[in-house]
């Protein structure tokens, strides 16, 4: 980031371009999960990646954070817990996931995070729930059960809810908790170094579950999803995303999380195949019309407190 006195115009432009390109990494990602069902097990690529993603930070990042080591010592366990609900619940769900979903329902499904946020916010961080927010998230779910049931929604009653669909939701209500604390655990580091024990912690946590599943080998099959998902999607686009939450404000730049569910069904279309259906554009219609309406009026107290509580310093 620049500390010349006369960029704060760059800064602002550039935080905004910051969770946009955040959104259009998660998009790609989660044509990659899908695409890995059958080509590599979840624990495998789950423990790849992350793997990958802390050797790749380490010679960057790994000497600043050994020196902090005793800001870690004061917060290792909320370091831990971000690391396991952000990386480890968060994607290894998704990616048992895909073996029984689609990616289009999947991309609806992570659209629904700032809204589950937003809730999560007020049931767990003391933040106001609005009539809005309550609202959006009675339509989110609305277009959810839609959009899960095939435009049927008695198919849900008759057992024709996939299971792939039920671990997504969970998997987004883990990652939507993994940013309320986020925002709520003020931490003595940088966003480099957060992003570098969270990983730490999140490959360790990995081990046993790569041990005890089906350990897939490294191929060229499945090499350019591991390397995917290990580069831009664990490294470039947590610390987008920071810079996006910290500059712009948590309800300002959830809101582009919105176009997330679009991008993905293009994907899907032109790379995976996967067929468009009249549910899908209902369903998912219904979802960002709750998304949008959840975080209308997101509370500037709120934003103006998440743009001055973190520090973006050099790692």
């Amino acid at each position: 980031m620049s500390n010349q006195p006369n960029s704060s115009a760059s800064i602002v432009s550039a935080a905004g371009l910051a969770p946009l390109l955040t959104v259009l990494i998660w998009s790609g990602n989660t044509v990659v999960t899908k695409a890995s069902a059958g080509v590599i097990s979840p624990g495998s690529i789950s423990f790849y990646r992350w793997l990958l993603a802390f050797v790749v930070l380490l010679p960057f990042v790994g000497r600043a954070a050994w020196r902090n080591r005793a800001a870690l010592r004061d917060h290792w366990l909320k370091l831990a817990t971000l690391g396991a609900l952000g990386m480890v619940i968060y994607q290894s769900l998704a990616y048992e996931a895909a073996k029984t979903t689609s990616a289009v329902n999947m991309g609806v499904m992570v659209a629904l995070m700032p809204l589950l946020s937003t809730v999560l916010a007020g049931l767990l961080a003391g933040e106001r729930l609005t009539v809005a927010s309550l609202a959006g998230g009675g339509i989110s779910l609305i277009g959810l059960v839609y959009l899960t049931s095939r435009g049927d929604p008695m198919i849900l009653i008759n057992g024709g809810f996939h299971i792939g669909d039920g671990l997504m939701i969970i998997a987004v209500l883990s990652n939507a908790l993994y940013g309320v604390m986020l925002r709520r655990w003020a931490m003595p580091l940088s966003m480099w170094q957060q992003l570098f024990w969270q990983i730490a912690f999140s490959t360790v946590l990995l081990i046993p579950v790569f041990l005890m599943g089906d350990i897939s080998p490294v191929t060229a099959a499945n090499l350019p999803l591991i390397l995917y998902a290990a580069i831009p999607t664990s490294l470039i686009a947590p610390l987008c995303w920071m810079i996006g939450i910290h500059k712009l404000g948590a309800g300002r730049a959830s809101l582009l999380i919105n176009l997330l569910p679009i991008i993905v069904a293009a994907l899907a279309w032109a790379l995976l195949g996967e067929e468009l259906h009249s549910y899908h554009a209902i369903g998912g219609a219904l979802a960002l019309i709750g998304v949008g309406l959840g975080l209308r009026k997101a509370p500037a107290k709120a934003d103006a407190a998440d743009e001055t509580s973190w520090e973006t310093e050099e790692a």
